[in-house]
C-alpha cells in the first residue's frame, strides 16, 4: 500500500527537512493561496520495513542563485501575484558522485516540459 502526504515548505530561503521513506515520489507542488505557503505532496510506500532518510528542500524566488548540485523539483506560482517559488532538493556535490540513476526521485510530469527558444 501507499499514500500521499502533504508537507508545508519554508519559503524564507531556509531549508525544510523531511523524513521520507525509500521509494517516495513527489507528485505535486503548489502555492496554496489561503495559507500563502508552498506545499509539496509526496507519495510514499506504507511498508514500515523500508528505510527512512532525511531530504532537504529549498524554496527560492526567481533570479535567486542556487548551487549547481541542487536538483530542481517544480515551480509554484501565486495565481494573484507576480511571484513564482522554485523548489529544489538540496544535494551536496559529494552526494552527486555517489548517486545512481535508481536513486533519483521523479518529479511531477508537468515539470519535465521545456519550452524551446
Amino acid at each position: 500500500m501507499k499514500t500521499i502526504h502533504q508537507y508545508q515548505l519554508a519559503s524564507d530561503k531556509h531549508t525544510t527537512s523531511l523524513a521520507l521513506r525509500e521509494g517516495f515520489r513527489i507528485v505535486r507542488c503548489e502555492y496554496v493561496l489561503a495559507q500563502k505557503r508552498v506545499y509539496l505532496w509526496v507519495e510514499e510506500p506504507l511498508k514500515i520495513d523500508l528505510p527512512v532518510t532525511e531530504h532537504q528542500f529549498l524554496v527560492v524566488g526567481s533570479g535567486v542563485p542556487v548551487p549547481v548540485s541542487h536538483r530542481y523539483i517544480d515551480t509554484a506560482i501565486d495565481p494573484f501575484g507576480p511571484e513564482a517559488f522554485h523548489v529544489y532538493e538540496v544535494v551536496q556535490a559529494s552526494d552527486l558522485q555517489e548517486a545512481s540513476p535508481e536513486g533519483q526521485h521523479p518529479t511531477p510530469a508537468h515539470s519535465e516540459l521545456r519550452l524551446s527558444a
